[in-house]
């Protein structure tokens, strides 16, 4: 069973709070847990971030996984620097995040301005071609 240290979302429509939780990944994201470990209120000024710490190492211990905002709330609590410390290595089982990382715009190389590699390509821009956004959908007038 793969258990994930997660939030479970409670309060009124348009003011959460969130418990920190310990459930089955299989569960849904409001349903059945195993245990409540802390709670989080981001709404509040300044926000609460109360997590129990010895309950959240126990299940850390375990093996249990931090989601990704769980395991910011770890770090803001102080948890997962005593985590790492106890355990002599750096926290692994720290989530990677789901969405990729940007990909890097790759940049063509600069060519000298009488040479062109392709065969067809042309030197001149905006010369009433398709897609230059001066002509607006109208048929060009000769």
């Amino acid at each position: 069973m793969a258990v994930k240290i997660r939030l479970m979302r409670v309060g009124k429509k348009k003011q959460p709070t969130y418990r920190v939780v310990v459930a089955d990944s299989r569960s849904p994201r409001d349903g059945r847990f195993i245990e409540i470990i802390g709670r989080y209120s981001p709404r509040s000024s300044p926000k609460v971030v109360a997590i129990d710490s010895d309950k959240a190492l126990a299940w850390l211990h375990k093996g249990a996984q931090p989601t990704e905002q769980t395991a910011k709330l770890l770090e803001i609590s102080g948890v997962w620097e005593r985590y790492a410390a106890e355990t002599g290595k750096p926290a692994a089982a720290k989530p990677k995040p789901k969405t990729p990382a940007p990909k890097a715009i790759v940049v063509p190389e600069a060519t000298p301005e009488g040479s062109s590699d392709e065969v067809g390509v042309s030197q001149d821009v905006g010369t009433g071609g398709v897609g230059d956004g001066d002509d607006h959908g109208e048929p060009e007038e000769l």
